[in-house]
């Protein structure tokens, strides 16, 4: 496949379910340092629970003032919405060109269209047939775990959790888990922090061991109507699609999404129809074209 559209399929995939930022890279400051909830020396029940007590909480969340950016293209100022379970939507645009980007899932499926992919399409798949489709050979991970990304992953007590161990050098704590997927099990180590037990780094390990996704906080914030941590920032890495991103997440609004059931309806644009990536006949070669992203920022 072209490295081209490996790449922007990879982006989509990581879209799907983890991307947000803000209109202008910025460094993010913590005004208090999260409480310690871990004894010094916690059990894997107690920290199940203190990862738990925090990222379960949080059922929706959404920032108005999200950008995405990555190597060799600028930065987009986005909106974001996400709803538990999978209910989601990124829409990216500049200030010059207006919408660039729309990518969502809803219970039955999620569906990404970039403006300048060509031929123009939005592009969709059924969640239930993803795993058997050849849509499934251009993505690198399970979309399912890419929300995780943003920090709201929970550690499933029924799950086979290995820990916790020490990380050298740190004041943290690592757990692996052992994850069924298409691809057969694969390991998910989650790094967290011995303290506050939030959630600092994640990484995703093929059977031999090797990093096929990352998922690298940059510092928590405290919401203050809830009380409840989500990242700052976050980057996400896909060393196989030799994708890389930088989310930052603006200033998230947690358990505050009105119900809007056309925000999570695919979309139609003029001039592109839809394309089932599921669809048998769906193929690399078919998808898009190997035109570069080249976008332009918005100004703040």
């Amino acid at each position: 496949m072209d490295g081209r559209r490996y790449l922007l399929l990879s982006l989509v995939a990581v879209g799907l379910f983890a991307l947000s930022g803000s209109s202008c890279p910025r460094a993010f400051t913590l005004s208090t340092p999260p409480p310690r909830v871990l004894p010094p020396s916690p059990t894997l029940p107690q920290i199940v629970q203190a990862v738990n007590q925090n990222s379960g909480q949080i059922q929706s969340f959404s920032s108005g003032s999200a950008t995405i950016s990555g190597p060799g293209w600028p930065a987009l100022r986005c909106s974001i919405a996400f709803q538990r379970p999978r209910l989601f939507r990124l829409r990216a645009e500049t200030g010059l060109t207006g919408p660039e980007v729309d990518l969502g899932s809803n219970d039955q499926l999620f569906w990404f269209w970039v403006r300048r992919n060509q031929p123009p399409s939005v592009y969709f798949c059924r969640h239930d047939q993803f795993a058997m489709s050849r849509a499934r050979q251009m993505v690198p991970v399970e979309p399912d775990w890419l929300i995780d990304a943003l920090g709201v992953t929970q550690l499933d007590p029924q799950l086979p959790h290995q820990g916790p161990y020490p990380v050298a050098g740190r004041r943290a704590l690592q757990v692996r888990t052992i994850l069924d997927t298409a691809d057969g099990p694969v390991t998910k180590v989650t790094i967290i922090d011995a303290s506050s037990a939030l959630v600092i780094e994640q990484y995703l390990l093929d059977a031999r061991s090797q990093v096929r996704a990352s998922a690298v906080a940059e510092g928590h914030r405290r919401d203050p109507a809830t009380g409840l941590w989500m990242p700052a920032a976050v980057q996400v890495n896909c060393p196989a699609a030799q994708f890389a991103i930088k989310v930052n997440l603006g200033n998230v609004e947690i358990n505050r999404l009105a119900p809007n059931p056309e925000l999570w309806a695919m979309p139609s644009y003029p001039g592109t129809p839809p394309v089932d990536l599921c669809d048998p006949r769906f193929g690399p070669a078919s998808a898009m074209s190997s035109q570069p992203l080249t976008l332009r920022s918005a100004r703040p």
